[in-house]
């Protein structure tokens, strides 16, 4: 050919392979990382056939990355994680620590040295968002209690990887460059500079700037533009943080994508970059393959069991045994534990830096991606029995129900609860957007009610206040028993899941048939389904906004009801 067309070889191979692999893996109900992964290895140099460029994969791959974090950034939420801080802070830090311990024992056991037996335990501390966002999406559990728990620890096992990111250049330089300590502090102590330098410029003036620039170029009513604007911010800001703040590329695309969750247009920009954001995670995964030697697998096989044990059985029970420790239910804990046995994109991440770096041998990454690999096709299977076993468990525990409520203080009143607040009551089903304004407004008119949340933070903040509150599942008698539904005048249901909601109805009649109920929906099908359902009162979103915004209209124009004109003439 008369040019070079590397690249494009690289990119069509890519995209052709990782399609064709991640039909396969959809068709035998794996995540599709999976196929890409496989198509990574099918171009690699460790097989044979075509073989892509390197260099060019590695620079696909930090693109990749870029975007990545952009996503993670963008969707990042400190009111979301301040939900179930509680429980997601010192859970994730302590699995983390463990899965460290784990990681690092084993290499040490195979002589590596410490540097690079506490690398190669990272890289198996940090569980996949795509893996697990795709996981909760498809099983419909990512708005539910046990999801935000799982998301809000991933988040912060997330903040700790970008952390380590950039920190570990300054330990590499540490463990290898023989200088005295009092110099090694000062470079440690540069590094953290550096870094503080960086987010407090992106706090102080990222933080304005960048959603008003989405501002001024959502202004056009260019959608290429703004398209542009979003993935120039992604990129720009995580190279200027590179080149200037000698910070990672990943901490600059996340701190962007963090700055422009503030704008107005933080939900379309998420939008209108989802496929630019997949399409390169794709080259990403797929780069990532190509490093990998299928080698691994055959020639020592016991360390690869070893390193997949680690990840899928070691810190599930770590993470069941935590959230059990925090008196949260089974049910709870089997959903989180399933959720993080598994590791993706950090650990990818990390172990090409390791490498990079000399603190991890290439073996070491070779073991990382194969349990990657083995991980995330397991994964699947473990959220596939995650049913089963919680009804096996009911059904072979006597105690199981004392275990599920009992041990959880908030999932029952206290037993000092004003009797006269529980008579004739409002019961208030979910606390989340709807519910907290509705709440807010009984508590101010002085009406008694009494809240069922699945978010035990929630409750605990609500008891706080002093106002009587319990937790657990909301469309179970156990927890509308609790909240003494039975002699409760009014059932509110605030919350969005409409096969929850009839079911919720449907034992709240049980227990008494005499109460008034009243429910939210999304559309008019769905409302007069719920209607006819339940035979409650439903307010549709859209019929309320309407009338709220009529009402404004008519006590800022004045309240006659006029012909208008056209209406008039017509």
């Amino acid at each position: 050919m008369p040019h070079d067309v590397s690249l494009i070889a690289l990119i069509a191979a890519g995209y052709c392979l990782a399609l064709l692999f991640g039909l396969l893996a959809a068709r035998l109900r794996l995540p599709p990382i999976v196929g890409y992964l496989l198509a990574g290895i099918a171009v690699g140099p460790a097989t044979p056939g075509f073989v892509g460029d390197m260099s060019l994969a590695g620079q696909l791959a930090e693109i990749g990355v870029m975007l990545l974090m952009f996503g993670v950034g963008l969707h990042f939420s400190l009111a979301d994680l301040a939900d179930v801080r509680r429980i997601a802070v010192p859970g994730a830090i302590v699995q983390i620590g463990v899965a460290v311990v784990l990681g690092a024992a084993a290499a040490t056991l195979w002589g590596w040295p410490l540097p690079a037996a506490l690398v190669f335990g990272l890289c198996l501390s940090c569980a996949s968002t795509v893996v697990l966002l795709r996981a909760l999406e498809a099983r419909d559990l990512l708005e539910s209690v046990n999801g935000r728990i799982a998301v809000g620890w991933l988040v912060v096992e997330d903040l700790v990887m970008v952390l380590v990111l950039v920190l570990l250049p300054a330990f590499a330089g540490m463990a290898t460059a023989g200088v005295e300590p009092a110099a090694l502090a000062i470079t440690f102590g540069v590094t953290l500079a550096k870094i503080g330098g960086f987010i407090a410029i992106m706090l102080i003036i990222g933080k304005r700037a960048l959603p008003k620039i989405l501002w001024w170029v959502a202004r056009t009513g260019s959608r290429e533009l703004f398209t542009l604007c979003v993935v120039a911010a992604a990129v720009g800001v995580a190279f200027g943080a590179a080149k200037l703040f000698d910070v990672s590329f990943a901490l600059g695309a996340f701190f962007a994508g963090m700055m422009l969750r503030e704008s107005e247009f933080s939900h379309r920009a998420a939008d209108e970059t989802l496929p630019l954001r997949d399409a390169f995670a794709v080259l990403f995964f797929v780069s990532v393959g190509m490093l990998f030697d299928p080698a691994t697998v055959w020639e020592d096989p016991l360390r690869l069991v070893i390193v997949v044990g680690i990840v899928v059985i070691g810190k599930t029970l770590a993470a069941m045994a935590l959230v059990l420790a925090f008196r949260y239910p089974l049910g709870t804990a089997l959903t989180v534990g399933a959720a993080l046995a598994q590791i993706g994109e950090f650990s990818f991440i990390l172990a090409g830096l390791g490498v990079a770096l000399d603190m991890l041998p290439e073996a070491g990454q070779d073991l990382v991606l194969a349990a990657a690999l083995v991980s995330i096709a397991l994964n699947a299977a473990l959220f596939t029995a995650l049913g089963p076993v919680q009804q096996w468990l009911r059904e072979r525990l006597p105690s199981n129900a004392w275990f599920e409520r009992r041990t959880d203080p908030f999932a029952q009143l206290p037993a000092n609860t004003d009797e006269s607040l529980l008579t004739g009551h409002v019961l208030l089903v979910g606390y989340g957007r709807v519910g907290r304004r509705i709440g807010d407004a009984l508590e101010a008119d002085g009406i008694p009610f009494v809240t069922a949340e699945g978010n035990r933070e929630l409750v605990e903040r609500l008891r706080a206040r002093g106002l009587p509150a319990v937790s657990g599942d909301v469309a179970t008698a156990d927890v509308l028993i609790q909240a003494h539904v039975a002699r409760a005048a009014m059932l509110v249901v605030a919350i969005p899941d409409t096969v929850d909601v009839r079911r919720l109805v449907s034992i709240a009649r049980t227990l008494n048939p005499a109460i008034e109920v009243v429910i939210r929906s999304h559309n008019d099908t769905e409302a007069e389904l719920l209607r006819q359902d339940t035979g409650g009162t439903v307010f549709l979103g859209e019929e309320e906004l309407a009338r709220g915004m009529i009402a404004h209209v008519r006590r800022r124009r004045g309240t006659r009801r006029t012909t208008h004109p056209a209406t008039a003439a017509g």
